[in-house]
This record gives C-alpha cells, structure tokens and sequence, in this order.
C-alpha cells in the first residue's frame, strides 16, 4: 500500500496508510490526525486544510487552480509550497509524499 508522510505541528513525523482516489486531505483525516481540521469537507471553501508539501517533491504535483491559489492567498503563513490537501489527488505516483500540516490551518 502507498504510504503519505505527514509530519504534525509538534513535529512528529508519520507514515500514514493511504488508497489512491483520495485527497492528501481525507488521508489526512481518515487516519485520525484531527490538527487539519478540514472544516469544509473538501469543497474548496475554508482554507483549513492547508499543508506545506516538501520542497523536493512538489514539482511532481499538478499546479494548483486558481481558485486554490485565491484561497491560499488569504491565509496566513503560507510558504511557496503551500497547497490544500483537498485538491490534491493521491495516486500511487505519490507514495511517499511529505507534507507538513500548516501552522494555524
């Protein structure tokens, strides 16, 4: 099975189960990580799902859509990184994606 990596606000880092079809967020959430709090339920509306993919692997994702981009503008301490996890697909491409949950999301 592919596996995400997410690394929480207090610094731990996890490997988590993760089937593709799902969003990085419902990965996130479904394996009980309650910081991201996804209020929204993935709809694209809230902002509080935001994540900050590494670096070396962000690349690999597809740009985000501008209705993403207008959402994460209004948030605070986002990074060139940033993304929402519920606009990002996980697929078995992605097996070891890192992402770090933002601060305050």
């Amino acid at each position: 099975m592919a596996s995400l990596i997410v690394t929480t606000r207090d610094g731990a880092t996890r490997p988590l189960p993760a089937d593709a079809g799902l969003s990085v967020m419902e990965v996130i959430r479904d394996n009980g990580i309650d910081e991201l709090l996804a209020a929204c339920g993935g709809s694209l509306s809230c902002g509080t799902c935001h994540v900050i993919v590494d670096p070396a692997q962000a690349l690999a994702l597809p740009p985000p859509s501008e209705a993403e981009r207008e959402l994460l503008d209004g948030l605070d301490q986002v990074a060139p990184t940033s993304r929402l996890g519920c606009q990002i697909a996980f697929d078995g491409r992605l097996d070891g994606l890192r992402v770090t949950i933002a601060p305050g999301s």
